[in-house]
């Protein structure tokens, strides 16, 4: 099975009392739900996805200089979605900025929608990760 994760920004100003009064319920141009969305697709033979909460997340590379670098972000909701035919690969999010997330399988896929709440500004230094600025690590700003 393949996976199809959906990562929406809710927008914080969204009026539901607005939309219910003004457009029958339904968001309109000046009042949307939604500030934006990534899509990421695994075509991999997904065959479980582990849901940690509270987890930790490793984050580990290179500075410019060459020097290698590594840090362990906590806190994080992180999605392992193990594959049949390859390694895990790890989606995750600050449980801080986290709203609700909805894991569903349909036909020969995996959809995960995860919603992150509008007034916490996150980091995504790579598909699929967002960290909540104060717990990005300040080594890596400007870098």
């Amino acid at each position: 099975m393949k996976l199809v994760a959906h990562f929406y920004l809710l927008n914080e100003h969204f009026s539901q009392e607005h939309a219910d009064a003004q457009h029958n319920g339904e968001e309109s141009e000046n009042n949307y739900k939604i500030e934006w969305e990534d899509e990421l697709a695994l075509n991999s033979n997904v065959s479980n996805i582990e849901i940690v909460e509270k987890g930790s997340y490793s984050i580990a590379g290179s500075f410019p200089d060459g020097k290698d670098f590594s840090f362990e972000i906590e806190n994080m909701r992180v999605f392992k979605i193990h594959s049949k035919d390859g390694p895990v690969t790890e989606f995750a999010c600050s449980e801080e900025a986290l709203d609700s997330f909805d894991l569903k399988e349909e036909k020969d896929e995996f959809i995960l929608k995860i919603f992150m709440k509008g007034e916490e500004p996150t980091i995504n230094p790579i598909p699929g990760i967002y960290i909540v600025n104060q717990d990005f690590p300040e080594e890596l700003i400007g870098n």
